[in-house]
């Protein structure tokens, strides 16, 4: 499995309110990506920073994903780049299904 972290740094911070409403209007186009275990939308404390963890099947899959239409809708959305890190993810302890995940 890979996590992926997507961050982009916004011009003026908003408040988790606000970015709860954004993030609802855009969970939609992540149902039912090909590969997308999970998305997390992530905000900083100071509303500067907003951005996603995910958790893909594999690097193919999240690759296929951030496309330069991606990055279009996100820059064009919150007005910024955004800058996209993987991760090797061999295991993933899941509480929510009481499951531990293995990519063996």
């Amino acid at each position: 499995m890979i996590s992926t972290m997507t961050t982009f740094t916004l011009r003026k911070p908003i408040t988790r309110e606000e970015a709860r409403a954004i993030f609802l209007s855009t969970a939609p186009k992540y149902q039912a990506v090909p590969g997308l275990i999970r998305k997390t939308y992530i905000l900083s404390e100071d509303g500067t920073v907003a951005g996603g963890l995910y958790l893909w099947n594999s690097r193919a899959e999240a690759e296929a994903l951030y496309t330069p239409e991606w990055r279009a809708f996100v820059t064009e959305k919150y007005g910024t780049e955004p800058v996209v890190a993987y991760f090797e993810s061999p295991v993933v302890v899941d509480n929510l299904t009481q499951q531990i995940l293995s990519d063996a």
